[in-house]
């Protein structure tokens, strides 16, 4: 299996409602150094919708300025939309919503 086809197999597993950090993913994937390639994987996403990369951030909270599919508003409303919190600033409280693989 592929490093990115690792990433993709953990991102599906975050739960709605929940959020996972670049380095957790990276960790889970077996490449804990590997926080920069799950964003480029993440960037590169072939399933937009099967492959939840919304529920992935920064590991203070921020969202991704550059979400792939449709910048840092589109993440926060898929966010907003399965429960998580947004402030004003589009972080989220990582304490509150994150998901440890």
């Amino acid at each position: 299996m592929s490093f990115f086809e690792s990433v993709y197999n953990v991102v599906k597993n975050i739960p709605a409602g929940k959020v996972s950090t670049y380095g957790d993913v990276a960790r889970a994937a077996g490449s804990p150094k590997a926080a920069r390639q799950v964003g480029w994987a993440l960037h590169c996403n072939p399933q937009p919708g099967v492959v939840p990369c919304h529920r992935v951030v920064f590991k203070n909270g921020s969202l991704t300025r550059g979400f792939a599919f449709g910048g840092v508003e589109v993440q926060m409303a898929l966010l907003q939309s399965e429960g998580v919190e947004v402030d004003e600033n589009f972080m989220v409280d990582i304490e509150k919503y994150r998901w440890e693989v």
